[in-house]
This record gives C-alpha cells, structure tokens and sequence, in this order.
C-alpha cells in the first residue's frame, strides 16, 4: 500500500475551507463535506458522542433489552448497561455503530 502526498491545490481547498469555518463564514456541516469530498476515506470520523440517557432512548424505541441490544453490537449487557448509566462513554466501532441505530433506526443492522 503507498500513500500519496496531498496535491498542492487540495491542501490549499482545505486551508482555505478551515479558516472561513475558523472565521464564521462557513458552517461546521459543509466544512465537513468539502473535507470528506477532498480527503475520501481518510477524511477524520464523524461519530458524534453519544449520551447514556441517548443510548437508553435509542434502545427503548427499538424496543430492545439492554442484552439484546449488547448482542447486536457484540457487547456485554453490563457494558451496555454503564453506557446508560453514563460510568463508560462509547468508543470505537460501539460509537460509530450506535450512531447508525440513532440517525437510520436499528434495522440498518438486522
């Protein structure tokens, strides 16, 4: 696998879209998608931080034991249950996972 230097004009394209955000002048919504749009798959993660009393939210709405819904993000039920109560923050592909069930519902997986 090689890694390829950004282009003078994509570095410029994404200093340029970082000091108009810096500056107000652009909102945090597109300055992400010019930077997806220039980076590809080495753009930064977009998994927003997900609350404890969210991930409760997102569980009961798909109505679902805290069990279940461990076995479906390939977790325990007692780390599922520290998420709700706020001890431990998700992480990793558990926050990015819980990120699809919160936008696209909790079919997206089955």
């Amino acid at each position: 696998m090689t890694t390829t230097k950004p282009s003078q004009l994509r570095a410029a394209i994404l200093e340029t879209a970082g000091g108009m955000h810096r500056a107000g002048i652009m909102s945090e919504e597109t300055l992400r998608k010019i930077t997806v749009r220039q980076l590809g798959p080495d753009a930064p993660p977009t998994a927003e931080p997900i609350s404890g009393e969210e991930i409760r939210t997102v569980r009961e709405r798909a109505h679902l034991s805290q069990a279940a819904l461990a076995r479906y993000l390939n977790l325990t039920a007692g780390y599922v249950s520290q998420l709700e109560r706020g001890s431990k923050r998700a992480t990793g592909p558990a926050l990015a996972l819980l990120n699809v069930i919160r936008r696209k519902g909790i079919e997206t997986l089955l």
